[in-house]
Parts: C-alpha cells; structure tokens; sequence
C-alpha cells in the first residue's frame, strides 16, 4: 500500500513540473506567435515572402536607384545600355557617396517587405483553392496576374513615395513625411499616381514570370530540386524566368516613373507614352532597361529561392 509521503512526493514534482512550464512559458512570450503562424498556412506564406523580400530589397536597392535616375534624366550616353547604368553609379557615388547608392531603402522595405509575403500568400490561397496539383501555363499566368494585382492596388501609396525617393527629384525626410506632403498637396490621386502602368507592368511580369519558372521547373528532373543543390537550380531556374518577363514588361516601367514623378504634366497613361515616343523614340520605352532586368531578375530568383527553402522547412511543401 503506497503511503502518503510517496503521494506527497508525487505531487509535489508534478507541481514543481507545472511551474517549470508556466515559467519556460512566461520566458518565452514570442511562443505563441510562432504557434500561431505554425496553425495557418497563410501566414507562413506571409512570413516566408516577407523574409525573402527584405533581404532582396536590402542587396539590390542600388540597381533600383540607378533604373530610377535614368528614366529620370536625359543623358548623352544610351541610358538603357551598362555604360549609362555605370556613368550614373560613378554619378552619384560622387555626388551622395557609396550610401546615396541605398537611397530608398526604407521606402522599398515599407513596400516589399509585406508587398512580397503578401504576393505569396495571395498565390498560396488562390492555388489552394483554383488549382489542383501544379498549375498549367495559362493558370500559372492568371494566378500570377491575380496575385501581383492584389499586392499592386494595396502597395502603390508606397511605390509612389518610393520612387520618388529614389529619383533625386524630391527630398523627403521620412517616408511619412513624403506620404503627408503628397496627400497635402496632390491630395488621394497623388498617392495612386501610376497605378494603371504599375499594373500593366506587374500584373503580366508576375503572370510571366510564374509561367516560365513553374514550367521550367516541370523539365528539371526531381532530384536535382530537392538534393544539395537545390537551391541553386531554383536560383537559375529564376533568373532565366525574371530574364525574359523584364523584357517584356520594362516600356510599362518607363512610362510609370514619369507618372509618378510628374503627376501634373502626365494625367494619363496615353500623355506620358506619347511623351515617351516623342521625347526619345521607340528606344526611350526601355531606358534603364539592363539595372532593371539585373535587379527584377535577380531579386524576384533569390525571393523564390529563400520562399522555397523556407517554405519546405515549414511544411507546406
């Protein structure tokens, strides 16, 4: 017969167990977040995007700023080619020193960060709930369509702040500042500026880019996509989609910054294309074409290479 001492004993180590919990709890408060986003496939979708987002956003920012500034101003050498990408880094090294090359940063972090976990957690539902299996050509399209355009409408306050940090034609101490100074004085359209050709350019560079990563992936044997060197094939896989979808879609980019930039003078997407062809020619529709194609491409493979690697260690793969 067991004796009360032993019972005692019993409860009091489960007692002292029970502390060891509430305490490991109480030390541990970021537990239930994570907990949270381990229950919802959405919100790892999100998370993972939003990784991957801000460390692309981080290492490519300088061939933004210069795809800005050369859609900005009239140079003597082709603006689209690597010499005018590298006469304008020499430029504003000189001008802004090596960190004027980061200008715009916290813009695009505000508009990537949860612009991309918000892409791909768009893209996860609509798969989860429109595809069965892996999504053909045309869906791939639709899907990436669908996605970009719900993250494009949400994002483009920032995108317009963005830009003009970026261009050197305005000066703002803050992004919230820029956001109050442009609602002031361009009141809600100013905030919207160039949201029809960010569309016309997003919405089918994301629909194009899906395309042509998720097929490509279908020819690559298996084996290779899952082994040691998994993430360098998903790396090439990706720049050959970001490639071919940046070319597709730079004349809508060119015709957006001069939206954005200069909001009086283009009121709609038909006056700033007409300005374009007129001002530059057919070539003037991809200034600032190769700092764009590196930075869209490499940014968009290194945000599915970080997705896919997180996303596997989640689960949802």
């Amino acid at each position: 017969m067991p004796s009360d001492t032993g019972k005692s004993s019993c409860n009091s180590q489960n007692s002292n167990n029970n502390n060891r919990i509430l305490i490991v709890k109480k030390d541990r408060p970021g537990m239930a977040l994570i907990d949270t986003i381990s229950a919802s496939p959405l919100l790892k979708s999100f998370v993972a995007g939003s990784f991957s987002g801000t460390c692309s956003t981080i290492l490519f920012q300088p061939l933004d700023l210069v795809k800005t500034r050369l859609q900005t101003h009239i140079t003597p050498i082709p603006a689209g080619g690597s010499m005018g990408m590298i006469a304008t880094v020499g430029k504003v090294i000189q001008n802004e020193r090596i960190f004027g090359l980061w200008k715009g940063v916290t813009p695009s972090i505000f508009r990537c960060v949860p612009g991309v976990g918000l892409y791909f957690s768009s893209l996860h539902w609509l798969k989860t709930n429109f595809c069965e299996g892996a999504p053909g050509p045309l869906q791939a399209i639709a899907l990436g369509v669908v996605a970009r355009t719900i993250t494009g409408v949400t994002m483009i306050p920032i995108t317009v702040v963005k830009t003009r940090y970026e261009s050197g034609v305005y000066s703002y101490g803050s992004v919230r500042e820029a956001m109050s100074s442009i609602y002031m004085k361009e009141g809600a359209r100013g905030l919207t500026c160039g949201l029809l050709p960010t569309l016309l350019r997003d919405a089918p560079f994301s629909g194009l880019y899906l395309m042509f990563y998720t097929q490509t992936k279908k020819r690559v044997p298996q084996y290779y996509l899952e082994g040691d060197f998994a993430p360098a094939f998903h790396f090439t896989i990706g720049v050959m989609a970001g490639l071919l979808a940046s070319a597709v879609t730079q004349p809508f980019d060119v015709v957006k910054t001069k939206m954005q930039l200069y909001p009086h003078k283009f009121t709609s997407l038909y006056q700033a294309c007409i300005y374009v062809q007129k001002k530059y020619g057919p070539q003037g529709y991809f200034k600032g074409l190769v700092p764009r194609m590196l930075r869209r491409t490499l940014m968009a493979a290194m945000a599915w290479t970080v997705y896919e690697q997180i996303t596997k260690s989640f689960g949802l793969k």
